[in-house]
């Protein structure tokens, strides 16, 4: 089982739009999958994936103040902004990496140099 932890903590926003302050527009976030398995030093599987998404400000409704919004509002607003199949694709990359970490299909190997 992976768990996805969604860091939606740094925002970009406007100074000011429509009479509100500190109009957040753009969402800089980081979702972290962790395995349940544990690698031989009993240490979670995990890898993440970073990128930014714009948000839609020109019907704002219920404007939150910028001290009061929290990192779970700001990822249903990243999440709705995305729509299901990006939030799902995504996800979908990350637990195909934490496989690629538990059972690899590919190594690294450097081709040494023979003495003559």
């Amino acid at each position: 089982m992976i768990n996805y932890d969604w860091n939606c903590k740094t925002v970009d926003a406007y100074i000011e739009q429509d009479g509100d302050t500190d109009v957040v527009y753009n969402v800089h976030w980081i979702v972290t999958g962790t395995s349940s398995e544990v690698d031989s030093e009993g240490n979670p599987y995990s890898t993440s994936n970073i990128g930014t998404q714009t948000l839609n400000t020109d019907d704002i409704i219920d404007f939150i103040p910028f001290d009061e919004v929290t990192n779970d509002e700001v990822v249903v607003w990243t999440k709705t902004a995305m729509g299901a199949e990006q939030v799902t694709s995504i996800e979908e990359n990350i637990s195909k990496s934490i496989d690629a970490l538990i059972t690899p299909t590919t190594i690294t190997l450097t081709i040494g140099e023979s003495i003559s």
